[in-house]
């Protein structure tokens, strides 16, 4: 089965909430970083601002769990904390009106990346290295919290807290986020859709520990150790 190639690395493998092994994030959904892009967004080759979402697809081997220990390079990793939205249903070409109806759970999501002077158009190292995509062991089900629009989200950093965000605000809310990426492609059972990092992602290095929380969703840590042959 698809589902079991997530093993060991995720720990809620488990019906209704079996993930297929698509993990999408969305990229310059919260207007401050879209804002601090400037003039970059006018050059080319696009020459105007994104109209519809900016994803990034998150490779099999960014993927990473509870407590793992993640290989960061000698100048450290940004760490950004992101609501997961587990897709429960195919969605394509939804409205927004009716896309929650397409939405099984929320899990809490780190987003890893070298440090960017920007995050327009960033390359791939940057990202999709393994173990950038840290995912909580536990999905909080719609039922229980069927709105995730304004929740509190904390990164903390060796105990100490680094940055306080919110899901609130975002160019793309849950529902529109979903009615805009099934637009052009389809979301099915069991993949996962990443709302998106809030700008100002704290630095940590390598013998730090990370705690990521969201209100009302759970929380996620792990550690960084050195990558072999990072000085």
């Amino acid at each position: 089965m698809v589902a079991n190639l997530f093993r060991p690395l995720l720990r809620f493998d488990v019906a209704p909430h079996r993930l297929s092994g698509v993990v999408v994030g969305a990229l310059l959904n919260d207007p401050a970083e879209l804002a601090a892009l400037g003039d970059a967004v006018h050059q080319p080759p696009y020459k105007a601002p994104p109209q519809a979402p900016v994803l990034v697809v998150r490779p099999r081997n960014t993927f990473a769990g509870e407590g793992d220990t993640i290989a960061v390079p000698a100048g450290g990793a940004t760490v950004g904390v992101t609501l997961g939205i587990v897709i429960g249903g195919m969605a394509c070409r939804v409205e927004a009106r009716v896309a929650m109806g397409h939405v099984a759970g929320w899990v809490v999501v780190a987003d890893l990346s070298l440090p960017l002077a920007s995050h327009y158009r960033p390359a791939a190292r940057f990202k999709a290295r393994d173990g950038f995509c840290p995912i909580g062991a536990h999905v909080v089900s719609r039922s229980a919290l069927p709105n995730a629009d304004a929740l509190a989200m904390t990164v903390t950093i060796d105990g100490r807290v680094a940055q306080v965000a919110t899901t609130a605000g975002r160019i793309r809310g849950v529902s529109q986020l979903i009615a805009d990426v099934s637009e052009f492609m389809t979301l099915r059972d069991g993949d996962l859709l990443l709302l998106g990092a809030s700008p100002g992602a704290p630095l940590a290095q390598a013998g730090q520990h990370v705690a990521l929380g969201i209100e009302r969703v759970g929380s996620l840590s792990f550690s960084l150790g050195a990558e072999e042959g990072a000085a």
